[in-house]
């Protein structure tokens, strides 16, 4: 049995990042690598992130964010490794 390394990332995607299904399109990646957290817009024009998972699924979701979805241009991105907490169920998009 192979042990899988539990990672948490807290991370602020800026540049041209809302209005773009970034939130939709990272629920959607998260979904489907099995992550678990929220995403949300703020005022600012940032999208900040915080999710845990598997920790080479949750390097394969800052790689998507590095270019995010058709149409966003992401300028920079902000990530910070934490201790995995086991504290969410599921992946959703906060507002």
């Amino acid at each position: 049995m192979e042990f899988q390394l539990k990672a948490r990332v807290h991370v602020f995607i800026s540049g041209r990042v809302q209005g773009v299904f970034f939130g939709a399109e990272t629920a959607e990646i998260a979904r489907r690598l099995g992550l678990v957290g929220w995403v949300r817009n703020l005022p600012d024009g940032r999208v900040q992130v915080l999710f845990e998972g598997e920790k080479n699924d949750v390097e394969r979701a800052i790689d998507f964010w590095k270019r995010g979805p058709p149409g966003a241009h992401v300028r920079d991105l902000d990530v910070e490794w934490q201790d995995w907490k086991s504290e969410f169920r599921d992946f959703r998009i906060a507002h």
